[in-house]
């Protein structure tokens, strides 16, 4: 294997500056819409995680994700890489939108629903990026396990605040 010119590591560390930006950007999006009065009213189930846990939780997802992104679509190529990273950037849409149903809109009913198409986004991700790069699809492993976290979280407050 002949090892990398400086081209290929210009266009590796290009990829993953913007696989960053494009991760930083969504949760951008997602911490716009924050919890606030209505969300302290909430009842929430004992197992709630208190707030100071999330942000630390999900920066670290996000730089999972943007890493993520960043292996399969090097070791892909573009061509190659397509359906993948459409997957991963339908999963962050969906992923931005969770914030806004549920904060914004104040929907939990909506934002569950957008959870379980993340979810599913988040899972055909994994299968993509798993032919090519299988720790790329590791590095999504804490985030699928995470968002089904929030999902059962989700359907538990729905559940006490009819």
């Amino acid at each position: 294997m002949n090892p990398p010119t400086h081209t290929a590591k210009g266009r590796s560390l290009a990829i993953l500056a913007l696989c960053l930006a494009t991760v930083a950007g969504v949760a951008a999006v997602g911490g716009h819409f924050r919890p606030g009065e209505w969300y302290a009213a909430l009842n929430k189930p004992r197992w709630n995680p208190p707030n100071g846990v999330f942000a630390p939780v999900w920066t670290a997802l996000y730089l999972m994700m943007a890493v993520a992104a960043w292996r399969f679509w090097t070791r892909a190529g573009w061509r190659r890489a397509r359906p993948g990273l459409l997957a991963f950037a339908i999963q962050l849409g969906l992923n931005a939108a969770w914030s806004w149903l549920f904060f914004g809109q104040q929907r939990p009913d909506l934002a569950l629903l957008d959870l379980l198409c993340l979810w599913l986004g988040i899972l055909a991700t994994l299968a993509l990026f798993s032919r090519v790069d299988r720790f790329a699809a590791l590095l999504l492993v804490p985030y699928f396990l995470w968002v089904s976290f929030a999902g059962a979280l989700n359907l538990a407050i729905w559940r006490l605040n009819p």
